[in-house]
């Protein structure tokens, strides 16, 4: 005769607690549910208390100063304000920013960016490039923040997509 063996406090704890958790899921579920299709076929009123959002048709306001993808200014004339001084490649904690520079051919300018890519798979956005830039080449205030791609690769953005 094979005889159970009684639960020790652990199995007891376990079974009370996963019961307690299913409880709330069933009048979480049971509460919403009927508010939810109500408001599928246009009775429901107001958004209720969810907070679920439907993207990409329903979007979050971004707080002004999020911090996006990067941009680099133009002068005047149209060429990057960026002198190629390394600061932002010098400061970056990810090593994402690689930049080769040479000559411009404005005297009065010493350098200027030959190459200039950000690695955004790589980048952790903390914004310390375009606080280290002295002459406001770089920022990230462009509001893009969908930057998925299939490849490595695609995460890499040259000095033409920047300047664009």
């Amino acid at each position: 005769m094979d005889r159970q063996k009684p639960l020790g406090i652990w199995e007891r704890m376990y079974l009370g607690e996963a019961a307690r958790g299913l409880a709330l899921t069933a009048r979480h579920f049971l509460v919403n549910f009927p508010r939810h299709v109500a408001r599928g076929i246009g009775i429901g009123v107001g958004k209720g208390n969810t907070v679920t959002i439907e993207y990409p048709e329903e979007r979050r306001p971004f707080p002004r100063r999020l911090r996006t993808r990067h941009r680099l200014m133009r002068r005047s004339d149209g060429s990057p304000r960026c002198v190629a001084c390394m600061m932002c490649a010098t400061i970056c904690p990810a090593r994402c920013i690689h930049i080769r520079a040479g000559e411009h051919p404005d005297p009065n300018i010493e350098k200027r960016p030959l190459e200039f890519d950000i690695d955004l798979g790589v980048c952790v956005f903390c914004g310390f490039c375009v606080e280290a830039c002295p002459e406001d080449a770089i920022r990230m205030d462009t509001g893009v923040v969908e930057l998925s791609t299939y490849t490595r690769e695609g995460m890499i953005y040259r000095m033409d997509q920047l300047l664009a």
